[in-house]
């Protein structure tokens, strides 16, 4: 009885779109492009692998694979670097004295103040041509000329890393927090090295903050819309902005909630795969226990 005020807000909230968006996606386009219509028809899930020629065959089309090939590989390469970054950075932060952790984890979360917005066009003057990226390479005579740092994929994952960061940096911390330093301290009286030490102590203690940092990052960036769009420059297209496009632009609403649809299914597999470590984790803690 208590959990059904819950049930009914994820009923309501969640499962209401949901349900709307596969009902969109089994129909077919109105006239005009305005909406849906019947009849019921998987048109648009066979548009997702095939193109459908004049004749009314079908032949194999890679386009809308590629482009969740790029969502996927910019969203791991995200994920990768949002975690090469933050593992230092948590552990110095569990490592100061009490006093100064909570300012720095205030220090953290200042970019959550700013609108997500705001800070993506921020990267558009730092990324420019005449931004302080290209002049400081041009005035240290790294590069005669300024590098057409806009518009490209390393923008795209720039931007990403500036978004997601905290939400890696946080979960890290939390476990590091956790964490008896003594007995790093006690390795490296026993001859450990430190790479032998962060590889055999630290990072497995700090694990389930990586795996929830992990799905933190993973999971929206493989939807990000904001910095492909903006630091991309439409060369960038990732699943979010291709379905934005079939609801205003293409107005072809069946497809784009099809792709909805795959991005939702996508979303569900990568949870399933991060949970696996989570629950693997909890079952260790509790055998020791």
């Amino acid at each position: 009885m208590l959990a059904l005020p819950a049930v009914a807000y994820l009923t309501v909230l969640i499962g209401v779109p949901v349900a709307v968006i596969v009902g969109y996606s089994l129909l077919s386009r109105a006239r005009f492009g305005v909406g849906v219509t019947p009849p019921v028809t998987a048109e648009a899930y066979v548009r997702l692998l095939f193109e459908r020629r004049l004749d009314g065959t079908l032949a194999v089309d890679t386009t809308y694979l590629q482009v969740i090939w790029t969502s996927v590989s910019l969203a791991a390469v995200t994920t990768v670097v949002c975690l090469v970054l933050s593992v230092p950075v948590a552990v110095w932060i569990a490592t100061r004295p009490p006093s100064w952790r909570p300012l720095l984890v205030f220090l953290v979360t200042i970019p959550f103040w700013t609108n997500q917005l705001v800070r993506t066009y921020a990267f558009l003057i730092v990324l420019n041509d005449t931004g302080p990226v290209n002049v400081a390479l041009t005035g240290s005579g790294i590069v005669d000329e300024p590098l057409s740092l806009l518009y490209t994929d390393t923008a795209t994952v720039v931007g990403m890393v500036a978004a997601f960061l905290p939400f890696m940096i946080l979960p890290i911390y939390a476990s590091a927090e956790r964490f008896d330093f003594r007995l790093a301290e006690a390795a490296y009286d026993l001859g450990a090295r430190r790479i032998t030490v962060l590889r055999r102590i630290v990072l497995p203690a700090i694990r389930p903050g990586i795996v929830a940092g992990t799905a933190l990052v993973l999971i929206p960036a493989v939807g990000a819309f904001l910095q492909p769009d903006l630091l991309g420059g439409g060369t960038t297209l990732m699943i979010g902005n291709v379905i934005q496009q079939q609801f205003t632009a293409s107005r072809n609403w069946p497809f784009g909630a099809a792709l909805a649809v795959l991005l939702l299914v996508l979303t569900l597999v990568a949870v399933l795969l991060i949970s696996r470590p989570i629950r693997r984790t909890g079952a260790v803690t509790r055998l020791l226990r």
